[in-house]
């Protein structure tokens, strides 16, 4: 059976535990976009920890069965998103293919690597959900090539408002393993944050783009 609130909780704890989720509310980070931020995310750590890669290659394929049904093709985002996507469609037996964050510069200009297939139905993977606009231009791709898409699966989301809305103008559906909510909760209950970190992680959340200016 999926576990959803269980499932949430052990993607959290893994992440904090090798560090592939840091919270830093008191020397906060300087992510590419210029925002100011208290937390930083690298799930590409998980994948240097076997029995954690293992647990979420297990489980990001439960989610995409429970949540989209039954799929054809697994396409991963470049880059993170691509060891996770192989490593799903490895579980799942299925072909997979990966989306260039631009066209290729030389030689055939492609922007999706691998076998295209029109018509199959494929489930996106994704390592970590921000705004969701880079997930959402691989989605534009896909359906422009001839897939149906699914869905989008993502280890982590940060639950920004913008993305839902992202999503939602996109006409994608898309789901998670853990989020930042679950994060905050598992955190809290175990020493990682006190009281006061706990109401700085909010506000950031709610105003991301100018928090700390």
């Amino acid at each position: 059976m999926f576990n959803k609130t269980e499932i949430e909780q052990q993607v959290a704890e893994f992440l904090l535990q090798i560090k592939a989720i840091k919270l830093q509310p008191a020397n906060p980070f300087t992510w590419a976009s210029g925002w100011r931020s208290p937390i930083y995310c690298d799930n590409r750590i998980t994948l240097s920890h076997p029995a954690i890669r293992t647990y979420i290659r297990q489980q990001l394929s439960a989610l995409i069965q429970e949540e989209f049904g039954v799929v054809s093709c697994i396409a991963g985002v470049a880059t993170a998103g691509i060891p996770q996507g192989a490593l799903v469609a490895q579980e799942l037996g299925l072909p997979f293919i990966y989306v260039r964050s631009k066209p290729k510069e030389h030689g055939t200009g492609k922007m999706i690597e691998g076998e295209i297939l029109p018509g199959k139905r494929v489930a996106v993977i994704e390592d970590l959900i921000s705004t969701g606009k880079s997930s959402l231009q691989a989605v534009a791709a896909l359906r422009e090539a001839g897939y149906d898409v699914a869905g989008l699966a993502a280890i982590f989301t940060y639950g920004f408002d913008a993305a839902t809305e992202n999503f939602k103008e996109a006409k994608c559906r898309f789901a998670t393993l853990s989020n930042y909510n679950a994060l905050l909760k598992y955190a809290e209950q175990n020493a990682y944050i006190n009281t006061s970190d706990l109401d700085i992680l909010k506000q950031w959340r709610e105003n991301p783009s100018t928090w700390g200016q």
